[in-house]
């Protein structure tokens, strides 16, 4: 196994590095966490590992081989990186950049741009016959300033937003203005744990946001809601972004018919804008947590999306489920998320 790092999203505290141990727990990637930076996440794992973060993360922006590791003081960080056999990362011929990005106001003493050019100076001396390309190169050596400590390496692959963007709700053919964002939606289906060719369920499947972004990482999907409506406007989605679903079936969820599934990830309705046929949202989440287990074989997971008011873990553990992890996602004034991981004992 390699040291690894990885520079995870700011927009969130938690569910970005619960995010990244998830899918390598999903694609049965051994490793074991190093330490746990903010915006940082340092493991010891297998290269392979790298290839599932960048198809699947949506909260990952970069991953990198470590090198070293030292507190955020210039002269250290020179004197380890002389200690680093940087020949065995970068040939005679190879181009290359440094490039160092702060988190938040970490180590203000250090300017970011004097230490590129100070540690691209020490690569040059150090490896003969490489050169700097600062708009196209070959390797890039990629530092991080967080928490007082310099985390510094070879980045391996860079994640970019920007496919999420463009599946933000108001770019669908079929938008309502509940729903989910396709980062966040991509978050809970992996927080879900499904592997390839997996059956992931959304019985709430509003605009297919869940769905879209589970069909988008090889799994299969299935959806459910109790509006006509948005089943075939969900089906408009998925195809759309070229997901063809198991089913799309119009179905009350909390009567639902008998169905086998490997994970469940749904966010049920709840606001002005949403369909609850006239039941409180924390009935619709008990009794949904209630019945739909039974679709789950033991140890399988359900994430759900609720209103923090309605205390879904709380409910879950009332119902019989290993409540495995919290985390509230704040969307506006009168509205903070819980997005609750189950799994089924």
């Amino acid at each position: 196994m390699n040291k690894l790092f990885f520079l995870l999203s700011g927009e969130h505290p938690t569910l970005p590095s619960s995010e990244l141990k998830a899918i390598l727990e999903a694609e049965s990637h051994e490793y074991h966490v190093l330490e746990r930076l903010s915006q940082v996440l340092r493991v010891k794992a297998n290269f392979e590992s790298v290839k599932s973060i960048e198809f699947r993360s949506a909260m990952t922006r970069v991953c990198s081989l470590e090198l070293l590791c030292c507190t955020a003081d210039a002269e250290e960080i020179f004197k380890m990186t002389r200690s680093v056999p940087l020949e065995e990362f970068i040939r005679k011929g190879e181009s290359f950049a440094v490039r160092v990005r702060r988190v938040r106001e970490s180590a203000p003493h250090l300017l970011g741009v004097e230490l590129e050019r100070k540690l691209g100076e020490l690569i040059l001396n150090k490896v003969k016959g490489v050169k700097v390309d600062l708009d196209n190169p070959e390797k890039t050596f990629f530092g991080v300033l967080t928490d007082n400590k310099f985390v510094f390496g070879l980045k391996i692959a860079e994640i970019s937003s920007k496919p999420f963007t463009q599946r933000r709700p108001r770019k669908k053919l079929f938008f309502h203005p509940s729903a989910m964002t396709p980062k966040l939606a991509r978050c809970m289906v992996n927080l879900a744990k499904p592997r390839v060719d997996e059956l992931v369920l959304d019985p709430f499947c509003g605009t297919a946001s869940m769905l879209i972004e589970a069909g988008l990482i090889k799994c299969r999907v299935l959806g459910l809601d109790v509006k006509q409506r948005m089943v075939r406007g969900s089906l408009r989605n998925l195809l759309h972004y070229g997901v063809k679903p198991e089913g799309m079936i119009v179905a009350d969820a909390l009567k639902p018919p008998t169905i086998k599934t490997d994970c469940i990830v749904t966010d049920p309705p709840y606001g002005r804008s949403a369909t609850t046929l006239g039941r409180e949202t924390s009935q619709i989440v008990k009794v949904f947590l209630s019945t739909q287990q039974d679709c789950l074989e033991k140890g399988r997971r359900i994430c759900i999306a609720a209103p923090k008011s309605v205390k879904a873990g709380l409910l879950g553990e009332e119902q019989g489920l290993n409540h495995v992890e919290s985390h509230f996602v704040y969307i506006h004034g009168s509205l903070t998320r819980e997005i609750a991981v189950f799994e089924r004992n």
